[in-house]
């Protein structure tokens, strides 16, 4: 298990109390996250392992087919949706495409880097085969003419897109409960929330109906779940991964992200989707490094492998409002960075508290007018009626949900002429403040730690009718956002709760386009983490991995 800090920097002395130590919480034993769906007795110690790299040497070796692979997951898939509801849509095509994979390898051909990996792809990221919805009725059937940019270059890789995953409604939530078509539930206990609002790209990853998935993040919605799921989440640079076919939200903010059960196979999709794409303005030009070649085995590590790296704390993270069990879990999990050689200082952002309410009002405004075109005439599903003036009205009652609703009419609200000084120019404010503040401490640090979220997932049904409740959690995520920085979530231990405990995500914030450095700390965090598996009881218990 995580060691504890016997003698914490004076900085960070006042996050442990006496005589109370970081608390960890363990799930019995339970099969590898790790390895190839062929083994079925991992060893309990064993790190992760990347799941890409055990399938594309299980299908050049011939061990194992593409088309055996694709019913493995579809078959875990098909069993875990009834309590699960991951997927709004599921493919007709993956048998075909995992049958065409084979039929390159008999014939000798180079296969991708993704050959035969399971895709899941959130409803917001459109796909050309498939209903692209965002979760809202008023896109209910809509079928794009293309692929978004990233799903082309997965394609490419020949990975193979399994199905659309379930989303908070236009990606406006912290749940997964404001979409339009289901509930998606937490497979670490089916009463939670898997987290929002790529809920069911995370959950899916966590219950191994996919290998790895696509999701968006605007405000945390990658982060966050892959917390409350016990996986990792990749939000990149704002420009590293073209956001071409990523139905808008907050245009300034929206990054399309990553899911894996570890950072190695989070990394590998990151290179595959990662680069400047000439159909996407903000795409930026920056060299895309492979991600992945930094990457150490743990049976090459050293014993202080992180010796040197300097890594701020943000107080404003660990104060009030943190649940003590996740503020003790992240505590350990600093102590271990400790232990791996890192060099641990304090780190205070005054504006850290501002970038909530800086948020929301930013997001708010760019959703209204983004959201503007779903008038049953240029987009969206159209409403029968008598006159345009009702035509627009009744399409977007009848298409939008009371969360979409809401959001639209805070910004409409905060870009009003007697309002927009008030309001939206003095977030803008905000913003450049908080981006300053993060320039600052990456200036004299190589990374910076918080929480992911300030609680583990909660129930179903908790927080859905206390809006600013459920906005409080994002406070954890929203500045990466407003600053376009990249952050690295990955599980880092339990807290009580559900049938075996419940993840805790550790949050890793980088220097614009460090995702490498990101990626590099993360997997070694991961190998030498002791006494955690993050496979859910759901597949532990009842479907076979």
């Amino acid at each position: 298990m995580l060691s504890t800090l016997h003698h914490p920097p004076r900085r960070l002395s006042r996050f442990f109390p006496a005589n109370n130590k970081p608390r960890h919480f363990h799930t019995k034993p339970v099969l590898s996250s790790s390895q190839p769906v062929t083994d079925q007795s991992p060893s309990s110690t064993s790190p992760p392992e990347s799941q890409i790299l055990s399938i594309h040497h299980s299908l050049l070796s011939r061990e194992v087919t593409a088309t055996q692979l694709a019913e493995t997951y579809l078959s875990r898939l098909k069993l875990a949706e009834p309590q699960l509801k991951s997927f709004i849509h599921v493919s007709n095509n993956v048998l075909k495409e995992a049958q065409s994979i084979d039929d390159k390898i008999k014939r000798n051909e180079n296969v991708g880097p993704l050959a035969g990996v399971l895709v899941g792809v959130k409803d917001n990221i459109c796909t050309v085969d498939m209903p692209s919805t965002a979760g809202s009725r008023v896109l209910e059937n809509y079928r794009p003419p293309f692929d978004a940019t990233a799903v082309k270059k997965v394609k490419e890789f020949d990975g193979i897109v399994v199905g659309k995953t379930n989303l908070d409604e236009f990606g406006m939530g912290s749940t997964t409960e404001s979409s339009s078509f289901q509930v998606t539930a937490n497979p670490w206990d089916i009463s939670r929330v898997p987290g929002g609002s790529s809920g069911g790209s995370a959950a899916a990853v966590s219950a191994r109906q996919c290998v790895v998935s696509l999701g968006s993040d605007t405000g945390g919605s990658v982060r966050q779940p892959a917390s409350f799921c016990g996986v990792v989440g990749l939000k990149p640079t704002y420009g590293r991964v073209s956001r071409y076919g990523l139905i808008a939200y907050a245009s300034s903010l929206d990054v399309i992200g990553c899911f894996g059960s570890s950072v190695a196979d989070t990394g590998i999709l990151l290179s595959a989707i990662s680069g400047h794409d000439r159909l996407d303005a903000t795409s930026s030009k920056q060299e895309v490094p492979d991600f992945t070649s930094q990457l150490i085995s743990a049976a090459l590590l050293e014993s202080k492998p992180l010796k040197g790296l300097k890594v701020g704390v943000i107080r404003e993270t660990l104060e009030n409002g943190v649940d003590s069990g996740v503020k003790s879990t992240v505590l350990g999990a600093v102590s271990h960075l400790e232990e791996l050689g890192c060099t641990l200082s304090e780190v205070s952002l005054p504006s850290f508290s501002l970038g909530l309410p800086a948020y929301y009002i930013l997001a708010s405004s760019e959703s209204s007018s983004n959201l503007s075109r779903y008038d049953g005439v240029r987009y969206g599903n159209q409403a029968a009626a008598e006159d345009l003036n009702a035509l627009y009205g009744d399409s977007r009652a009848k298409g939008f949900g009371s969360e979409v609703k809401m959001r639209i009419l805070m910004g409409t609200y905060a870009l009003s002429a007697g309002y927009y000084d008030a309001y939206y120019k003095r977030a803008q404010q905000v913003r450049t403040l908080i981006q300053k503040s993060f320039k600052t401490a990456l200036d004299e640090n190589d990374i910076l730690i918080s929480p992911a979220a300030p609680s583990a997932a909660y129930k179903i049904g908790e927080k859905k009718n206390d809006p600013l409740a459920m906005y409080s959690g994002d406070i954890m995520t929203v500045n990466v956002n407003l600053a376009g920085l990249p952050a690295l979530v990955l599980p880092c231990g339990f807290v009580e709760g559900g049938p075996v405990g419940l993840p805790v995500g550790l949050q890793m914030i980088g220097a614009a386009f460090d995702e490498g450095k990101l990626l590099k700390v993360g997997h070694i965090f991961e190998q030498t983490l002791q006494g955690c598996r993050f496979v859910p009881p759901l597949i532990a218990d009842g479907i076979p991995q």
